[in-house]
């Protein structure tokens, strides 16, 4: 069998839009995923379904595979004719052990290549606010490592060459023996009054940044609580962070929002709360698949073009259904003139990825709203009187719309084009989280997503508010006696985002 080949890929430093577009292709190729502690879920979830998922972390003194064990992992499944990434965090040749990796493959005869990321190096301090680098103090970037390896006898870190060098300084793991290595850099020159940072979890939600001196800086840390993994920058340009610190001053800063959605539709929301600052934690509780009665859907969708309108309640329903009319028809002019309604902007918007415009959407987001819609609509459209309507939704869905439409007298013909189901693969890690660690905001986009989060059991978060997309949701919510703290005025994820911040900055959440 022909050997595959290894990628070295960098993760970066946390925030998974630091992936390079080529790490981020390789990582949706893999037939074999090889991670590290550092790299987050999300970029975990962009691996295939039929991906190989292999753990391979080293925290501290606690390591999953030893790193022999690692390359001979890698030699192992490169014989297998496998396309393997080796996903590190950071940069996977800075620190990353990465150069004993491609000897090993290189004395096997494995391809590979290496990717690089983008390091915490750079990374960290950016988003602390501290440049490493800045002409009124510096021009020059020392990096080492705070932590060598247990068996060496001895340091093989000049301390002195690293006190009397000119600039800025970043020790990497060097959280467990900062007190210790601050004190060795005093010993041989450096001034005890430069100015240090440490940064706990940089770049992502939860990043944590302690100042003071290098004579300060560990008492600090211990004072605030800081840990691994974190970042140690020494050196004049701390005292930028004030002018430059503009991750930590972002609205959602040191929120931790949890995102229920499914899995395919988190991201959206789940990027856009990350780009205000949030620590996003993704427990999705509903996953979306076919109804139950798939024949009469796949009847109503070739009968679509019949109708004199086509009303769809959500994004789901739009992408459910044109997929089984693109399966019945090569061209979307199958559709005909029939006219379109769609209850809020996002299922819209969804719409018109198919390159159809839409006649109808309701100034109010529900069902109530698209009834009342239609009814102010009679002077452009005429009346809804023996007018056929082919209503797109959900299994369970309220029967709000097909019966005030047919009071109206409206010929309504239902089309259920998916069910939700509970989600049960891949949330423990998120639930553990939540109940150890708690949460600021649990967000709800349906009552869907309320119902099966319920019925996870899990104890709600002390100090912990809900946030709900709208009226309906709200109800939900109330019936399992939570009384949502926010709630959106327009009914969309960016109406729900809006009225996170605005709630975030009235009350300090």
């Amino acid at each position: 069998m022909e050997n595959g080949i290894v990628y070295l890929v960098g993760a970066g430093p946390g925030d998974p839009e630091l992936v390079t577009v080529k790490g981020k292709r390789l990582v949706e190729q893999a037939d074999v995923l090889v991670y590290d502690a550092l790299v987050g879920k999300e970029i975990l979830a962009w691996a295939p379904a039929t991906c190989e998922m292999i753990y391979v972390g080293k925290r501290a003194s606690c390591h999953a595979l030893p790193q022999e064990g690692i390359n001979r992992l890698l030699v192992e499944k490169a014989r297998q004719g496998k396309k393997v990434v080796r996903l590190k965090g950071g940069d996977p040749m800075v620190f990353g052990r990465g150069g004993e990796e491609t000897e090993e493959l290189y004395r096997n005869g494995i391809p590979f290549e290496i990717v690089p990321g983008v390091t915490v190096a750079t990374a960290g301090p950016a988003y602390a606010g501290i440049p490493v680098t800045h002409r009124k103090h510096c021009t020059q970037l020392t990096m080492f490592t705070g932590h060598e390896s247990a068996d060496k006898k001895e340091t093989t870190l000049n301390w002195k060459s690293i006190a009397q060098a000119d600039g800025t300084k970043i020790i990497f793991m060097g959280m467990n023996r900062l007190a210790e290595n601050m004190e060795n850099l005093m010993r041989e020159g450096q001034p005890p009054d430069t100015p240090a940072a440490a940064i706990q979890w940089a770049t992502t939600g939860r990043q944590r940044t302690v100042t003071g001196t290098v004579r300060t800086l560990a008492s600090r840390v211990k004072e605030a609580g800081l840990g691994a993994p974190a970042l140690i920058i020494i050196g004049d340009v701390v005292s930028e962070r004030e002018t430059n610190n503009w991750f930590e001053r972002l609205p959602l800063f040191g929120k931790r929002i949890v995102v229920t959605r499914t899995r395919e539709q988190a991201s959206q929301l789940s990027s856009k709360l990350r780009a205000l600052g949030a620590e996003v934690v993704e427990l999705p509780t509903i996953r979306i698949t076919d109804p139950t009665d798939i024949k009469s859907f796949a009847t109503a969708v070739v009968d679509a073009h019949t109708y004199d309108w086509l009303i769809f309640s959500s994004p789901n329903g739009v992408e459910r259904f044109f997929k089984a009319f693109f399966a019945a028809y090569p061209d979307i002019r199958h559709i005909g003139g029939v006219r379109i309604a769609a209850i809020g902007p996002g299922t819209a918007t969804k719409i018109r990825q198919y390159g159809l415009e839409v006649d109808l959407v309701p100034k109010q987001h529900v069902a109530e709203g698209l009834v009342r819609a239609f009814k102010e609509a009679r002077e452009t459209f005429g009346g809804i009187e023996h007018q056929t309507m082919l209503w797109v939704h959900a299994e369970g869905a309220r029967d709000v719309i097909v019966r005030e439409l047919s009071q109206m007298q409206a010929i309504v013909d239902e089309c259920i084009a998916y069910k939700t189901i509970p989600e049960t693969d891949g949330i423990q890690s998120a639930k553990d989280l939540l109940c150890q660690e708690g949460a600021d905001i649990i967000t709800f986009t349906s009552s869907s997503t309320v119902d099966n989060f319920m019925k996870l059991e899990l104890p709600w978060p002390e100090s912990c508010i809900a946030a709900s997309i709208g009226p309906v949701t709200t109800d939900t919510l109330k019936k399992h006696g939570y009384v949502p703290g926010i709630q959106a005025v327009s009914s969309d994820i960016d109406g729900l985002i809006q009225a996170i911040v605005k709630a975030v900055k009235r009350s300090k959440i």
